[in-house]
């Protein structure tokens, strides 16, 4: 469980440095050079996603609580509109229109979706943890950045297309679930 809250943790503390520490980001990055930066940053990442699937996979699945029988179906909702949302900043679409950050949204429609069908420790550590993350960057950066600046309509076809990659990125996880992660999401 050690492996798993660090690994949260290593995520959470990488990704607040760009916004809460701009003049450190700054100055490590006149220092060393922006690719080194980001390979650091890379390596941190890569680290932090090593500590938690280890984490995740070392920690005995004790249930702290029994999940609500609908919990499954909400679920699959919102890990749905969350995948929609993670790949919604790339491409223009209405909704940057709607939501100020829609890939930290994402995150958190994705682990309060998880939170809601299991109730084991290691996915309220993993899942909880990351949501927790997700809000907390979404406030910092609102303050970092101050006023939103909507951006301009795009023609709807860009939010249906994107509302089909999503689904197709879901489904493709949904399928290899089992496989990846060792769960059945649909049963």
């Amino acid at each position: 469980m050690t492996k798993l809250i660090l690994g949260i943790l290593l995520w959470s503390f990488v990704h607040f440095i760009p916004v809460v520490a701009v003049d450190f980001r700054q100055g490590l990055i006149r220092k060393i050079g922006e690719n080194p930066y980001k390979g650091i940053f890379t390596l941190l990442m890569a680290l932090s996603i090593y500590l938690v699937i280890s984490g995740w996979k070392a920690t005995i699945p004790e249930s702290l609580y029994l999940p609500p029988e609908w919990g499954r179906h909400v679920a699959s909702l919102l890990v749905l509109l969350g995948f929609i949302l993670f790949i919604a900043p790339y491409p223009p679409t209405n909704i940057k229109r709607m939501l100020r950050h829609p890939q930290l949204t994402g995150v958190s429609c994705w682990g309060i979706g998880h939170l809601l069908a299991n109730g084991e420790i290691r996915s309220i550590i993993l899942f909880g943890g990351l949501t927790a993350w997700a809000i907390i960057e979404m406030l910092l950066l609102n303050r970092r950045d101050g006023a939103w600046l909507k951006p301009d309509a795009v023609p709807l076809k860009n939010d249906i297309i994107l509302a089909v990659a999503g689904l197709v990125v879901y489904a493709v996880i949904a399928v290899a679930h089992q496989w990846l992660f060792g769960v059945t999401p649909f049963i």
